[in-house]
């Protein structure tokens, strides 16, 4: 089997290290890769957004299955368009994906089909953003309707935050065409938990439930970030909430995408909140997250080329899926000033030392190689993962292994999955 893998980030480095290892998977192929990917495949350089030459590439080279790693390229229909050349691909197609590409019609979706969220109104300018909010009770949440690197959600607690978003929204024009709707929303108390469904439309299958940590520093304090860490199964994913979140949010939406003839295949990223045990969603993703992949992807027992290969083909084959009894984490190693401004080029010591450990699994996202140095080439640089018969000991083993990598101006949380163990992991 022939694969290419679509994207540059720590979440394309994960997948190709894991289908490199089907025994299926002859050759495996990722557009533009990074120097994480390019330690299992073949980097081509071919960006996301070049749907054309993708596509003449996977013409050429007979593809057997693509994979799309990264929302945009989703959003913007490449589905559609390798379907219409008859060439195999997971994820959604353009209408499906509409599901994260617009948060409007997703919460139009969840209305109509009864799928738990907040109360919401949708504002179409400045006028109806500042009546609805006009005395509104803090906190609350304002989202824009479009794609926004997932810096699109406003928490507002004050009259200053209110300020600060209108100005950044309709002044600064700093998210452009993604705020062309907006929602207001009321704020959800609880804790949060990344569920994630692999569907062919109908059938689906979990992987194990995941913890993101999207706060810059220490105690969830500093601005959000993409990710700064996960693990999983996370122990606030528990059987009984599983099932709800089952009934009352996975089958509702595939009925209704169904419904709407715009049947959902690929990954069914659920962003919820679990408050007194009941799930509510905040969001939903239409591909794989990260960092929780760096997590839920090496937990997968099963062969994932065989898997992915049957939902692109309509026909998601669960016989025989497993997951490792275990559990994994994630650190993200990320550069100095990150989500902010930051330097690119520092050398990188220690990652082939790391290659070469038996346990800890090593996937660069922004770093690149120049024949001679492994260099920051991004705000998050690289994960450190590894698996565990318990999460305290791949909590420990994570922050042992992070002490190999050295270059400047390092930055990282030093409490990746404190809710779980319910303390602060420190590095002295």
């Amino acid at each position: 089997m022939k694969i290419l893998v679509i994207g540059s980030g720590g979440r394309e480095s994960t997948l190709v290290w894991k289908l490199s290892q089907s025994d299926k998977v002859t050759e495996i192929y990722c557009a533009p890769g990074n120097a994480g990917t390019a330690c299992y495949g073949e980097n081509i350089d071919i960006a996301e957004s070049e749907f054309d030459r993708l596509i003449e590439f996977a013409q050429e080279k007979n593809i057997d299955l693509t994979v799309v790693g990264l929302e945009q390229p989703l959003v913007d229909g490449i589905v559609d368009r390798f379907h219409n050349h008859h060439l195999p691909i997971f994820g959604p197609t353009r209408s499906a994906a509409a599901l994260e590409g617009s948060k409007v019609f997703a919460k139009k979706l969840m209305s109509e089909y009864d799928v738990p969220t907040a109360p919401y109104e949708v504002c179409n300018d400045r006028d109806r953003l500042e009546e609805i909010t006009s005395g509104k009770a803090f906190p609350y949440v304002i989202k824009v309707d479009g794609l926004a690197d997932g810096k699109g959600a406003l928490v507002i607690q004050n009259d200053n935050d209110l300020a600060q978003a209108i100005h950044e929204i309709y002044e600064d024009n700093k998210f452009g065409t993604a705020a062309e709707q907006v929602i207001v929303e009321d704020f959800l108390e609880g804790e949060e938990l990344s569920v994630f469904a692999l569907t062919d439309g109908k059938d689906y299958i979990l992987l194990s439930p995941a913890q993101d940590h999207k706060r810059a520093f220490d105690n969830d304090e500093g601005p959000n970030t993409g990710g700064m860490g996960a693990y999983a199964p996370a122990p606030l994913g528990t059987p009984a909430v599983l099932k709800k979140v089952e009934e009352k949010v996975i089958r509702p939406v595939l009925k209704g995408m169904e419904e709407r003839g715009a049947p959902f295949t690929g990954v069914l990223y659920c962003g919820l909140m679990i408050h007194a045990g009941e799930p509510w969603v905040i969001e939903f993703n239409v591909r794989f997250g990260d960092p929780e992949t760096q997590v839920v992807i090496p937990l997968i027992k099963s062969d994932l080329a065989d898997l992915l290969l049957s939902i692109a083909k309509g026909q998601l084959d669960a016989s025989g899926f497993e997951l490792y009894d275990r559990h994994g984490v994630c650190v993200i190693l990320a550069s100095e000033g990150y989500p902010g401004t930051y330097e690119k080029g520092k050398i990188i010591t220690g990652i082939e030392q790391l290659f070469q450990s038996g346990k800890a699994r090593l996937f660069l996202a922004g770093t690149k190689y120049d024949g001679e140095h492994y260099l920051t080439n991004g705000g998050r640089v690289m994960g450190v993962t590894v698996m565990s018969k318990s999460l305290n000991d791949a909590v420990l083993s994570a922050y042992q292994y992070i002490r190999v990598i050295e270059y400047e101006g390092k930055q990282y949380r030093t409490d990746i999955g404190f809710r779980a163990l319910n303390k602060t992991i420190r590095d002295h």
